[in-house]
């Protein structure tokens, strides 16, 4: 089978799964395609874009948002996208890191973070408070993915451990976000 970038790509996103970012490098990865690390770079430029594009897939199988969101629909559909996103990211080693890094480096690079921000600007956030609320949302949601995860390996090296399980971090999340809503809306940075 020739080599494509969609099969470097869904290789990669296979090895973050079963052993981390740590663990996914461009040797290993041209080891696991049973090619010479050079294979690779014709079909990514850099190990950047690799990650880039492993963000991408991990959220690519997430439903996509309606162009027409009305605004009344915004806020549950950007709550909705948001737990969607998590719930996505959570059971993947280091997905956190990965998508934090995919956000920074270019922020519309994963659809459904740019479809996040697109719902912030529906729901009537002015349009110089857009990114700002995005990076918040995104904050948030990747922050619970990195505390889940720690937790677990936390429980896993503690026999006796006394961490929160995924449940309650995924609790924790939905009050956090509902905070974030209900500020916006106080805040009165939600227009009407």
């Amino acid at each position: 089978m020739a080599l494509t970038r969609d099969h470097v790509v869904a290789t990669a996103v296979e090895l973050l799964r079963r052993y981390g970012l740590a663990d996914l490098s461009m040797r290993r990865l041209a080891r696991e395609l049973e090619v010479q690390p050079g294979a690779i770079y014709w079909h990514v430029a850099s190990k950047q874009e690799l990650l880039v594009e492993v963000a991408a897939a991990l959220l690519a199988e997430l439903p996509g948002v309606r162009e027409e969101v009305p605004q009344s629909e915004a806020l549950a559909g950007l709550v909705e996208l948001a737990t969607a996103v998590r719930a996505a990211l959570a059971p993947v080693p280091d997905a956190a890191d990965v998508v934090g890094m995919a956000y920074a480096a270019e922020r519309g690079s994963v659809t459904a973070l740019r479809e996040l921000r697109g719902l912030v600007g529906r729901a009537g956030v002015p349009a110089d408070a857009c990114d700002a609320v995005t990076d918040l949302l995104v904050h948030h949601i990747l922050g619970s993915v990195a505390l889940e995860q720690n937790e677990r390996l936390a429980q896993a090296g503690d026999a006796g451990g006394a961490g929160r399980d995924g449940a309650e971090v995924a609790r924790s999340f939905a009050v956090g976000l509902e905070v974030i809503v209900r500020g916006l809306v106080a805040a009165r940075v939600i227009t009407s």
